[in-house]
């Protein structure tokens, strides 16, 4: 049996045990030393009876942070941390920046406990999750193993909430696990085949749930909910059903609600519909660092709603001071420009996605002789091969990106040349000659390919870029395709459009990021290699079909397709390390000689800017969603303000 957690220190966490005992009444002191210090910011609180003491809110097993093990400095409480988002949505990056998991990935990128107090796992097959004694929600409630029975049986088995069946991350060769709770602070998840995902997918950026808050959703739910006070609820939210209004209140990924309790560092205290949204220090939080202070450092964290284009310039004369989403390398030289005026720093992050840009040739789109022609792999390598990356890398990135396929970066473990260099040399003859092959002649008087029946061969690429890079990118590949007889034109829309055009089969190809995760390792799930997600450009249909149960969507109706699919079945089905390897090794060749997706450069810089006095965020580090979670892989809640520095005020 494997056992993660429990009294030993994980690189940058270390994880202690103290004090026993199942009650759920306020726990009583942990027995520090020093002794634990309250939060400035609750002192009123504490005073007046509104809140306990921090040591009837820490847990009393809570996770012990040595900030001297990560690199960096403990830290003083108070102020706020500004940062600049372009929708109210984005309220949503506060769960992914604060990045509390049952589990996470540390900086070494191992999964170690964080809400969790330990786990235990036998085969990968059976898992045991211990919670911390006396943790609680945001508002002071019991956090125990009823809130993960309540999500199993009440939410997930409910077909007016989980219409489909329970979500698909626990489902492992058509079998869904045995639930038990063991007791107030112990659960188990049982397979009988092998599900090696199943922590990954609780330590993501975007985490996968299976606990919910019992004691404030069941006034939602039809089974717990006195029938005319629910249908009064019902009514007055406008929503169409007990189960839409319980899915509305209940979403713990996107902080919209401030009323529904967390277990994130920082909580939500204005609606979603605010120019301005303000998160506020949880006070049950369940760290702690070795000096008795309660985590995060920061009080608030604000965030200021603007249109994304103005983002860089309101950035560049002060109005953040913490700052990575919506920069781009395009915007270097200007915040550069200002720092000692406005009094801040320009940190470059290296991006870990396997592509920076790449793009999704659409193999469900809903017209046949469009599909047909992007089918052929004899099409896309053409494409690939009339492509001038390093045109691309000297004229839009200054020759530091990577140029090369959407595939895994050198720095990880599965990394081989090939991968990326394949089909990437600029070639124009050679391309040609693949365009001749497959039939498609140049009839038009300018040299455009054409179909059998005269038709110009036209492709529409798709962006939702908040910048010009992905239209400036777009523009030299136009002009490179065009010699090769193929006409390009570009289309800018916002996301949500982009991706609603894409799910229905009408995108002809699109321009956005590569693979999430550039940086695996045989451990981690390869589902991105395989139709199994919606939100994959390139074969979405069949993603919406995996992720539906069969509800909706298309199975995979090509050979390759259906080989990727049944690799990653037996990647969850493998047993060891070794096995799981070979498995990414097929699929990873299978994609360098496919080219589902066309790669165009990796490894692109990424501006963050950090007010001068704010401390604890690291000079160089990754900038990627999964794993990273951007901020969070370097712990947001550990930044603070320095004695001499501002307070974000």
């Amino acid at each position: 049996m494997r056992r993660i957690g429990g009294a030993r220190a994980f690189r940058g966490i270390a994880v202690a045990l103290i004090g026993v005992g199942l009650s759920s009444a306020p726990a009583p002191a942990v027995d520090f030393t020093p002794p634990l210090e309250d939060v400035p910011y609750f002192a009123d609180r504490v005073a007046d009876g509104t809140l306990p003491p921090v040591e009837q809110r820490a847990p009393r097993r809570p996770a012990l942070i040595d900030f001297a093990a990560r690199g960096q400095t403990p830290g003083r409480h108070g102020g706020d941390i500004r940062m600049l988002m372009s929708r109210a949505k984005d309220s949503r990056q506060l769960t992914v920046y604060g990045y509390a998991r049952l589990v996470k990935y540390d900086r070494d990128l191992e999964i170690v406990p964080d809400i969790l107090e330990r786990v235990e796992v036998e085969g990968d097959r059976v898992f045991t999750l211990h919670l911390r004694r006396g943790h609680r929600w945001s508002d002071g409630h019991p956090f125990t193993t009823e809130d993960f029975r309540y999500f199993w049986e009440d939410m997930a088995n409910n077909e007016d909430l989980y219409p489909v069946g329970p979500p698909i991350f626990l489902k492992v060769q058509g079998e869904y696990p045995e639930v038990t709770v063991i007791d107030e602070t112990t659960v188990r998840y049982a397979w009988s085949n092998p599900n090696p995902d199943f922590l990954p997918s609780l330590a993501r950026a975007t985490p996968s749930y299976i606990y919910a808050p019992a004691h404030y959703l069941k006034q939602f739910h039809v089974d717990y909910a006195e029938p005319v006070a629910l249908t009064a609820k019902v009514e007055a939210s406008g929503q169409r059903s007990w189960g839409a209004l319980h899915t509305k209140m209940g979403h713990l990924y996107r902080m919209d609600n401030p009323d529904l309790p967390v277990l994130q560092p920082w909580h939500p205290v204005t609606e979603q519909t605010a120019s301005r949204l303000i998160f506020e220090r949880n006070p049950y939080y369940h760290k702690i660092d070795l000096d008795g202070r309660q985590l995060p450092y920061a009080d608030r964290i604000i965030l200021d709603i603007t249109e994304s284009g103005l983002i860089p310039g309101k950035v560049a004369t002060g109005d953040a001071d913490l700052q990575g989403r919506y920069l781009g390398f395009d915007d270097y030289t200007l915040l550069k420009r200002n720092e000692e005026r406005v009094g801040y720093k320009t940190h470059l992050w290296r991006i870990a996605k396997g592509a920076h840009l790449a793009l999704f040739p659409n193999l469900t789109h809903g017209d046949p002789r469009y599909r047909a022609l992007v089918r052929d792999p004899r099409f896309r390598r053409a494409l690939s091969l009339a492509t001038n990356r390093h045109e691309i890398n000297r004229v839009i990135y200054y020759g530091l990106a990577i140029e090369g396929q959407n595939t895994l970066l050198p720095e990880s473990p599965l990394y081989r040349p090939d991968y990326r260099e394949k089909w990437t040399d600029f070639d124009l003859d050679r391309a040609n000659a693949l365009l001749d092959e497959m039939g498609l002649e140049r009839r038009m008087i300018d040299g455009v390919r054409t179909y059998p029946n005269g038709d110009p061969v036209e492709i529409i690429v798709e962006t939702a870029g908040s910048t010009t890079e992905e239209t400036d990118v777009l523009q030299l590949i136009k002009d490179s395709w065009y010699e090769v007889g193929i006409r390009l034109y570009i289309k800018p829309l916002n996301l949500e459009s982009m991706r609603r055009r894409i799910y229905a089969g009408e995108t002809q190809m699109a321009i956005s990021s590569g693979l999430e995760n550039g940086i695996a390792t045989a451990d981690m799930t390869p589902d991105e290699l395989a139709p199994a997600h919606q939100v994959q450009y390139q074969w979405s249909d069949w993603g919406q079909y995996v992720e539906t149960n069969g509800n909706a969507g298309s199975p995979p109706d090509m050979e390759v397709g259906k080989r990727l699919m049944d690799l990653l079945h037996d990647w969850y089905a493998a047993e060891g390390k070794e096995a799981r390897r070979r498995i990414w090794a097929e699929m990873l060749s299978i994609h360098a000689d496919n080219l589902f997706t066309i790669g165009l450069v990796a490894g692109v810089l990424q501006p963050i800017v950090v007010r001068d006095g704010l401390m604890n965020v690291p000079e160089t580090g990754i900038w990627n969603w999964d794993p990273g979670a951007h901020f969070g892989l370097y712990g947001l809640d550990g930044f603070y303000w320095a004695p001499d520095g501002p307070s974000g005020d």
